[in-house]
């Protein structure tokens, strides 16, 4: 596989980067991305990735555009309402570079797609906004070995961490979905619109740092940020050796799908 001369202008910029360079360009342009959830996460790592010219992008979501979306999941217009986020996003990645492969996946990820769908991609972002799923995710890529970004978004604050196989996975950190009534979801508590681009983005440089082979990758640490003071700071974690799912002897060897906790919250 060679670059086109439009291909080499296109990507002149990464080119120029001693850690990138001609091959490195290749590298992405063989890359294969996988976006679980194309809204506010999604959105922005979608664009960025596709920009940056990485070969496929798997993107899997089952709901439409809705008009509460446009504030923050930047790849939708309004004249996407209604459509399928799946059809959206594809669109705008065609009209942002042509030589990306966008594979659709209208549906929502569960146990029993999970695996076959990540199976063929090289990195996962997680852009959803639920715990349930998450966990799945979580699950299903230390399985199968796979590295994926997770994202969090809140108000004003955003959390990400990266996993490759052998270092702290979800449920290291995280053992099992929180308790109901514990954490709100931005749709019931909100969320600044630029969070979800400021967290996107970061999840997109793993992605390509991870095709590239190049840095440190945010592994074994929680990166969080607060926009409000922009403070950010970095949270080291351990490898948990009595993890469920990467533990020296795992108690999760199959898929679930755990029951979504809701959140009841009290106004006055």
């Amino acid at each position: 596989m060679d670059l086109t001369e439009q291909q080499i202008e296109r990507y002149s910029r990464h080119i120029l980067l001693q850690q990138v360079g001609y091959e490195g360009q290749l590298k992405i342009a063989q890359g294969k991305v996988l976006i679980i959830g194309a809204g506010g996460l999604g959105a922005p790592a979608a664009l960025y990735l596709a920009a940056a010219g990485v070969g496929t992008i798997g993107i899997i979501d089952a709901d439409v555009v809705d008009i509460t979306n446009l504030q923050r999941q930047v790849i939708h217009h309004t004249p996407d309402i209604g459509v399928p986020k799946v059809t959206s996003a594809a669109n705008k990645i065609a009209e942002i570079n042509p030589d990306v492969r966008v594979i659709q996946y209208h549906s929502w990820f569960n146990p029993d797609n999970a695996l076959q769908i990540i199976s063929d991609y090289d990195f996962i972002i997680d852009g959803t906004d639920n715990f349930p799923t998450k966990f799945l995710i979580n699950d299903a890529c230390v399985m199968v070995g796979k590295a994926f970004s997770h994202g969090g978004i809140l108000r004003f604050e955003g959390q990400t961490f990266t996993h490759i196989p052998g270092t702290a996975c979800y449920r290291c950190i995280f053992p099992k979905v929180p308790p109901k009534n514990l954490v709100p979801t931005c749709s019931q508590a909100g969320v600044l619109g630029s969070i979800a681009g400021m967290l996107g983005t970061i999840q997109a440089t793993e992605a390509l740092k991870y095709i590239l082979g190049i840095g440190d990758l945010l592994t074994n640490k929680l990166l969080v940020f607060n926009a409000l003071n922009m403070q950010f700071r970095t949270v080291p974690v351990k490898k948990n050796d009595n993890c469920p799912v990467c533990g020296t002897n795992p108690s999760i060897t199959e898929l679930v799908m755990e029951e979504q906790a809701v959140c009841e919250l009290k106004t006055k």
